[in-house]
């Protein structure tokens, strides 16, 4: 059976469009519910967590949510506004059969989704979310009324997440002495991320903490990092951090008001683990990793292993390899020994860990990475491409590879949301990966035209 709503990560739209429908996402909830109803089997009712971010439009789907779960005969446990993690968290600290996100992370208000947790606070299966596909072509029933599933509010649950979230540092690790400006997006760590440092130790300056429903990544948070450039130098912070509407991403400025990446960070920690004793193999990235990460860390004698674009792929990559350290160029980090999910607020406890270890100098824990030069050119397309048709296209990249020997890659990759082929080209000198990049787009164009 072929996936009809379900991404890479859940379910995402424009809301009021279809799939982001209330009468949608009733039935979306009452289709989980039945699966997961199911699951619980002869052990007693099922439990659903659901959390969401700011978007004035989550009211609306957590009341669907909680509608169609509860008409199914499951329980549902709500958060409140929280981070995406705090919900994979809580979804196993509560023994739930399952977590619900109502998120659509970076994007504009306008924009919402629905994400999923299973049991053990990792995304869930194919097979569940077939099961789930397979029950929304169902007509929708209730079940009898004194089957119908109750509703509880957690109250306590930001302080518990503040707990968890302190408990993956050393006991007796402080930020004392540090100035952090801390850029929450109008997101869900808004009342999370600037407790957590400051409770620390770290004097905090907080921005991007005023959701009002609409402003959620509206020119704050990771996805914009302007503002908090900006305030890192006005306010003579020692860095600054940046998380993105869910939490679940995280990048950092230095005291310079610096930009410092998803791959950076990635690097940083992957390092502070090698010097602690405590590394794996290797790291997992993701096609799009900058080359430089790759020989930065194959100079330390780590591998580098390359997923799909989007922390699913990069969960399974890791998992198969038996490591717990991977992350996108996004800021999205999972560091598996300590949590189950890509979290912003571990991750930046990571990084700060390896800056304290490094004596709190990101120029020194960044020494080993250059970034390569980097091209990338949008090739229009006329509906959906599959490359391998194309074996032209092969021997053309392969002459690209050709010239950039070890010191550099080739990326074709037709875009998801776009009528795009992106033709990407990296290496270490900038001016022969610009021109083998515009000299590769024209012949993928004419060969695809």
């Amino acid at each position: 059976m072929a996936r009809r709503y379900f991404g890479t990560d859940g379910i995402r739209g424009s809301v009021g469009s279809p799939p982001i429908t209330p009468d949608f996402i009733l039935k979306l909830g009452w289709a989980c519910g039945r699966v997961f109803a199911r699951r619980a089997g002869g052990s007693g009712r099922a439990t659903v967590i659901i959390g969401k971010d700011t978007r004035v439009s989550g009211y609306m789907f957590e009341s669907a949510l909680e509608a169609g779960l509860v008409a199914a005969g499951v329980d549902v446990k709500l958060l409140g506004p929280m981070p995406t993690p705090a919900v994979a968290l809580m979804t196993r600290s509560q023994n739930a059969e399952a977590g619900i996100v109502i998120s659509a992370s970076h994007n504009p208000f306008y924009d919402n989704g629905i994400k999923f947790f299973g049991a053990d606070g990792a995304k869930l299966s194919d097979e569940t979310e077939l099961a789930i596909e397979a029950e929304l072509a169902k007509e929708i029933s209730t079940v009898q009324s004194r089957d119908i599933g109750k509703v509880l509010r957690v109250v306590d649950a930001a302080g518990r997440y503040i707990e968890f979230c302190k408990s993956t540092v050393p006991e007796g690790f402080s930020l004392r002495g540090l100035r952090i400006a801390v850029d929450c997006a109008h997101g869900a760590t808004y009342h999370i991320a600037p407790s957590v440092l400051s409770e620390l130790g770290a004097e905090v300056i907080s921005m991007g903490v005023q959701p009002d429903g609409f402003n959620i990544n509206e020119g704050v948070g990771s996805t914009d990092i302007s503002q908090l450039c900006n305030l890192v130098k006005e306010s003579a912070a020692d860095l600054g951090i940046a998380f993105d509407g869910d939490g679940d991403r995280v990048l950092f400025v230095d005291g310079a008001g610096e930009l410092v990446d998803g791959d950076e960070l990635v690097y940083i920690i992957a390092m502070h683990r090698l010097a602690s004793g405590t590394s794996d193999a290797g790291v997992v990235g993701t096609q799009m990793s900058n080359l430089g990460l790759e020989l930065a860390l194959r100079e330390a004698g780590l591998q580098l292993v390359r997923a799909k674009v989007g922390d699913r792929f990069v969960k399974e990559l890791m998992e198969s390899n038996g490591w717990s350290l991977g992350g996108e160029s996004s800021g999205h980090i999972i560091c598996s020994d300590v949590t189950t999910t890509g979290d912003g607020i571990v991750a930046a406890l990571q990084v700060l860990r390896a800056l304290q270890a490094a004596g709190g100098d990101f120029p020194q824990v960044r020494a080993g990475f250059s970034k390569c030069p980097q091209t990338m050119i949008n090739v229009a397309v006329k509906g959906r491409v599959v490359l391998q048709d194309y074996p032209a296209v092969d021997a053309a990249v392969a002459a690209v590879e050709t010239s950039l020997g070890e010191r550099g890659r080739v990326l074709l990759r037709p875009s998801g949301t776009e009528p795009v082929v992106r033709v990407m080209v990296e290496g270490q000198d900038a001016a022969q990966v610009a021109r083998l990049c515009t000299d590769l787009a024209a012949q993928v164009e004419d060969i695809l035209a």
